[in-house]
């Protein structure tokens, strides 16, 4: 079956470009394009696309409107097409918290060059949309009235430095921003536990989800810097374009563990990767690490599970209740790798239990 494509954005160009790399692929038809979210509106309708590419920032309609139009009137797979810059950033991010399924980052410099460059990647991420539940797909604004009250202790930027205990390890991809939202948000101040997530995004989105989890959640979050101290109660994500992995350096005979990050190959078509972490942690931390796959296409962190297992780690599977795409936890349970296998608003509760 062919997947139905509709582009909405106010840029002739991307407009093209974008049309000409989905007809390419075999799988993907384009049977539309619309010059802002009032011609998109429109245009989803009369066509009734698979899947929409919707850019942030248009003129007449912009992209929030437009997505929030169509998750109410005619619920459909979105992919925003955006912009760098902060502004369009957290457009973006709202737009996820709206139901939007995953992002394309819109490249600078030489357009056409850049965009072909990013082909393979383009067609995955609306073949995956396509797949989309979109019973899990709801907006989540009122999110941060959901945080339970004993949760909101105020973060200490003092905090006293301690060994690690526990590593809470987690990789996610399409549908990954909501769940880390609901995740993150829902675990206690004083969690024994360092926690390092992998979240498929491009450079600069990173950035404002670290923000944006760090203003939703009791505990410190921030994008990971090379050289970063591990310490628990601090959440570190891996910036987009770059590989994450924990070293351990000894100092007078006493180890201290840091953040290294390096724009070593893709795996798996992705950098940052879930299985490089998963992987770097199974050696330092072995039964303490419990790790987490959330929502994700492909299957990028079932290798590294199977080392965290192989060490004495536990590993978790999203359930397909809660995921907006089942294919990287679902590659977790095919492998027979999941010690728990739980829809999100459990997870929480469950972690806390092992590492307490």
């Amino acid at each position: 079956m062919v997947i139905r494509a509709l582009i909405v954005d106010d840029s002739a160009l991307i407009r093209k470009v974008l049309s000409d790399i989905l007809n390419q692929d075999p799988k993907i038809a384009v049977i539309g394009t619309a010059i802002n979210g009032e011609d998109g509106l429109e245009k989803v309708r009369k066509l009734k696309p698979d899947v929409v590419l919707l850019d942030n920032i248009m003129p007449v309609l912009d992209g929030l409107k437009t997505l929030s139009h169509i998750m109410e009137e005619f619920p459909t797979p979105v992919v925003i097409v955006s912009a760098l810059g902060e502004k369009a950033e957290e457009i973006t991010l709202t737009a996820l918290e709206y139901g939007a399924v995953d992002v394309i980052e819109k490249p600078s410099g030489i357009l056409s060059q850049s965009m072909h460059e990013m082909a393979e990647e383009i067609c995955a991420k609306v073949r995956a949309a396509s797949k989309a539940d979109l019973n899990n797909l709801g907006c989540i604004r009122d999110l941060e009235h959901q945080i339970p009250e004993n949760h909101r202790k105020k973060k200490n930027s003092l905090r006293e430095k301690t060994s690690v205990r526990n590593v809470l390890a987690i990789g996610a991809s399409t549908g990954g921003p909501r769940a880390l939202e609901k995740l993150i948000g829902s675990f206690p101040a004083e969690i024994p536990a360092a926690v390092l997530i992998v979240q498929h995004m491009p450079p600069g989105f990173t950035a404002s989800l670290s923000k944006r989890l760090d203003a939703k959640s009791a505990l410190r979050v921030k994008e990971a810097q090379e050289g970063d101290i591990m310490e628990e109660g601090t959440v570190f994500i891996a910036p987009g374009d770059y590989h994450m992995e924990i070293v351990r350096n000894k100092v007078n005979g006493f180890g201290e563990d840091t953040v290294h990050l390096s724009c070593g190959p893709k795996e798996l078509g992705s950098r940052p990767s879930v299985n490089v972490l998963f992987r770097s942690v199974a050696r330092i931390y072995g039964p303490r690490v419990i790790s987490l796959v959330l929502t994700g296409m492909n299957c990028d962190g079932a290798d590294g599970a199977e080392e965290i297992k192989k060490m004495g780690g536990k590993v978790i599977a999203e359930d397909q209740s809660s995921c907006v795409i089942y294919g990287m936890p679902g590659e977790i349970v095919r492998r027979n790798l999941a010690d728990f296998v739980l829809p999100l608003d459990k997870m929480a509760d469950e972690i806390v239990k092992i590492v307490r």
